[in-house]
């Protein structure tokens, strides 16, 4: 039966919140919020929709969910929690990158100047986001130029007797050995955090009046410091591109569907500094317009991140969406935060770099797609298969003389890397040192839920190593009925150099190894998987060696809990006296009886 709208339309509240689409399949088709559920709900039965694409979406729809707010900004937030966790198919979606880095200041006697990668909180004064590590290292050596912060960690700073490089090179004052006193170092700090703020002549101006009272003094070598901390703010305000005079902070917000492409930039001023931008590609995005992958961005970042003082945007959004999305940002900064286009000519500059910043991006995105598809095609050519590869994956298997051995699977999908589907596997239970016994176990553990019909089985196997290594993936898959997946092996030449490796056939299969010239496409696209497996593969097996290494003997003994262990390492002063300690002087410690001395001193030796 068809989704009767009338009447569900009659009892639906006009109160702010979130509506759900949903299918037949009970899958969620959309997820929205709305200022008027009532009114936002009816507007996508109507005869005239904004797209085919919607259109499509509401004939399929079963029925509709809906959860009443109390506010604008609790639909918004609930909004957004509902498309991450749903990833609804009519959604744009955005990849949820809380990773923006920011520049911190601590809050020590002498604070320290860093770099920051993650959730602000109280116990420290952090400026940004930035748009890239990159924007955050040149802005904290900028810094360093300029006033003379430490930024070195705690740990290091607590014990130093001299003074490291950066005094001699005159990027530090040297607070870890009273080089500075602690006064002349917070007004440092103050001049730092006003120039993060965006009040360059401010700094500049308060400067100005420190070096004519050094030179009143006669204190010439002061007001040197001063002058030239007064000459690298000019360069900086003269090295800017684009920039500011009125020391403001803002976002430029830009979508641009080009190329069978759709491209949203974020741009970002701080301090009337422009930083740089990053172009951002949204899945789900169909034949969607570009002013609503910019209205879908708005409310999915900022929800995540601080909005600044304003938002220019381009294509500015309906005058409906605009005011709902700005009434809801708002709401969430706990202040106004307009959403305009571009009027003076300096910010009509930077839109006009972020557009066609957002271009090049589209550019290159889809060259890039193009040298992967010829890759592609020249690998399925070389391995002479009749279906297009789409899907590889790789293994490797990485330990140390049959330490902690650790097998990674990495995938290559889409035209790219896909680290959300790469997977670990801690080898157990094989004679250490095993290679051939730790990739079947690998090959196994990863595909026996393929052979029982669930997950996505791989368009090729690549197993990094040589006849043995994929003999004994080959006889994993014909444990599991699984042969017909295509399988080679990579082996690294005589000498161990790229471009010489040979493609090793199952011995089924009857090809003789496989010997592609050095700059072969194919043979690039196989490197790029190996070497990617391969770093994934000993990133995780140093993890597992170094959790092993950490982890006490004495942790591992049973009846051993904290207190005891506690109690034996006060008593012999570690690990090593306790296995030098008897029987009868474990049994002293209190807590450890005769019983488990025995089973102690048994376990040691």
């Amino acid at each position: 039966m068809a989704f009767d709208s009338k009447s569900f339309l009659a009892s639906l509240t006009e109160l702010p919140g979130v509506y759900r689409m949903i299918g037949a399949d009970g899958a969620v088709l959309y997820v929205g919020k709305a200022k008027n559920l009532k009114k936002r709900v009816a507007s996508y039965f109507r005869d005239n929709l904004s797209s085919p694409r919607i259109a499509h979406m509401v004939s399929q729809i079963d029925h509709v969910e809906t959860t009443a707010t109390r506010t604008e900004a609790e639909a918004l937030l609930l909004e957004n929690n509902l498309i991450k966790s749903l990833a609804p198919r009519y959604n744009i979606l955005f990849r949820d990158d809380k990773s923006y880095p920011y520049i911190v200041l601590t809050r020590d006697k002498f604070p320290r100047l860093g770099f920051y990668r993650g959730n602000p909180d109280r116990k420290a004064d952090y400026y940004g986001p930035y748009p890239s590590s990159w924007a955050v290292r040149d802005s904290i050596h900028l810094l360093q130029k300029m006033f003379r912060l430490r930024t070195c960690e705690d740990s290091v700073f607590a014990n130093r007797s001299r003074p490291c490089l950066l005094y001699q090179i005159k990027r530090c004052s040297g607070p870890c050995v009273g080089y500075i006193a602690p006064d002349d170092y917070a007004a440092d700090v103050q001049y730092a955090a006003m120039f993060l703020a965006g009040k360059q002549q401010e700094v500049i101006k308060r400067l100005n009046t420190a070096m004519e009272k050094a030179a009143e003094k006669l204190a010439f070598e002061l007001a040197a410091i001063y002058r030239d901390q007064i000459q690298s703010l000019h360069q900086v305000q003269e090295k800017q591109f684009v920039s500011s005079s009125k020391g403001e902070d803002v976002d430029i917000v830009v979508a641009v569907r080009e190329a069978g492409q759709l491209c949203v930039n974020l741009a970002m001023v701080r301090g009337g500094r422009h930083l740089g931008d990053r172009p951002l590609f949204p899945s789900n995005a169909g034949d969607s317009t570009a002013a609503d992958a910019l209205t879908a961005f708005l409310r999915q970042h900022y929800e995540l991140h601080p909005a600044p003082g304003r938002l220019l945007v381009s294509p500015l959004p309906e005058s409906e969406e605009l005011e709902e999305t700005a009434a809801s940002l708002a709401e969430l900064a706990g202040r106004p935060v307009p959403i305009l286009e571009a009027r003076s000519l300096t910010q009509k500059a930077w839109v006009e770099m972020a557009l066609q910043n957002a271009r090049l991006a589209i550019l290159a995105r889809n060259q890039t797609t193009a040298q992967q598809e010829q890759r592609l095609a020249a690998l399925q050519e070389a391995l002479q298969l009749a279906e297009p590869i789409a899907r590889i994956e790789c293994f490797d298997i990485s330990h140390t003389m049959g330490e902690s051995a650790v097998a990674s699977c990495v995938v290559y999908d889409g035209n790219q890397m896909s680290k959300r589907d790469y997977r670990r596997f801690n080898i157990r239970d094989i004679t250490p040192g095993d290679d051939y016994a730790a990739m079947r176990q690998a090959v196994t553990r990863r595909y026996d839920g393929v052979a029982s019909g669930e997950g996505r089985a791989p368009d090729l196997i690549l197993i990094d190593g040589g006849k043995g290594q994929v003999a004994s993936a080959w006889a994993a898959l014909a444990d599991l009925g699984l042969t017909q997946l295509n399988m080679i092996g990579v082996a690294k030449g005589e000498e161990r150099k790229p471009g010489l490796e040979s493609l090793i056939f199952p011995e089924a299969d009857g090809r003789p190894p496989l010997n592609l010239r050095a700059d072969h496409p194919a043979l690039h696209l196989i490197q790029e998987v190996r070497d990617e497996a391969h770093r994934f593969a000993i990133t995780g097996h140093r993890g597992q060696r170094a959790k092993s290494r950490k982890t006490s003997t004495l942790e591992s003994l049973p009846s051993v809990g904290p207190a005891r262990r506690k109690a034996l390492i006060t008593r012999f002063g570690g690990l090593a006296g306790v296995r030098e300690a008897s029987v009868d002087q474990l049994a002293e410690v209190p807590g450890i009886g005769r019983e488990l001395a025995e089973k102690i001193h048994s376990a040691l030796h």
